[in-house]
């Protein structure tokens, strides 16, 4: 099924640029992802894969299936649905479907903004070995262009969940039987924390404000990573790898 499209006005091409915009994808239920990894991951996933998009000179280099559209846009076309400096040339519509968490290993993110770090965060928590991931309402949205690029992939392999109120299902958690990790500058040390239970969530703060008071208020444990030299905090995505990976050991 494949057709070439050659203008920008293409109703088609409208509709996949439109996608960069949160509302359109929020209406439209689809995203957009781009690079050869990416659409891999995405054909692979079992997410529904609606289009694909592929520049003239560029070919195939994963498997697609028979009733997948694929377009194929000259490079000023293609330039326009990219949202990189040096496109790859290749890109598909996604639906938006993503896994709801299934485990008992869970981070959380209370408002954290920058989409590099909600990305990155992602990414790690694929890699640990946690479960799922609970995004605050205030969070980046996960499905921008600069989130995407910065999961790897990852989106579309870790359960995701997204309360409307991160606190009351903090507290809902907690009562069945989770430990809840707030991550703060004023917590107890982290390497002597004490009766965590086997199912967990840690929370990750807003970049600038750290953990919400109510979200705190949720909270079994209060816990702060060691600042042995001059630095007064860490970055929050590189503060919950090392968390997350210390409690998979």
């Amino acid at each position: 099924m494949t057709e070439h499209l050659t203008s920008l006005k293409n109703p088609r091409i409208q509709a996949a640029r439109a996608l960069k915009d949160r509302k359109a994808r929020l209406a439209s239920q689809a995203f957009l992802v781009e690079g050869d990894k990416m659409v891999s991951e995405a054909l692979a996933s079992g997410f529904p894969v609606q289009a694909l998009f592929l520049r003239e000179d560029r070919t195939l280099s994963c498997p697609v299936p028979p009733d997948l559209p694929v377009y194929l846009l000259p490079e000023h076309v293609f330039a326009s649905l990219s949202d990189t400096r040096t496109p790859q040339g290749i890109a598909a519509v996604v639906g938006l479907r993503p896994r709801k968490p299934s485990g008992s290993r869970l981070i959380a993110l209370d408002g954290v903004q920058d989409p590099g770090n909600v990305g990155t965060i992602l990414r790690t928590a694929d890699a640990a070995g946690l479960d799922g991931v609970l995004l605050g309402p205030d969070c980046a949205d996960v499905f921008s262009p600069k989130v995407l690029r910065a999961t790897m992939g990852s989106i579309f392999r870790m359960g995701l969940l997204f309360p409307e109120n991160l606190a009351d299902c903090l507290v809902s958690l907690r009562g069945e039987g989770y430990s809840i990790l707030s991550s703060q500058l004023d917590g107890t040390p982290f390497y002597e924390r004490k009766d965590v239970r086997e199912k967990w969530v840690l929370v990750i703060g807003n970049e600038g404000n750290g953990v919400s008071r109510a979200v705190q208020e949720a909270a079994t444990h209060r816990l702060r990573l060691p600042m042995r030299g001059g630095a007064e905090s860490l970055n929050a995505a590189i503060a919950a790898g090392i968390m997350m990976y210390e409690l998979m050991k």
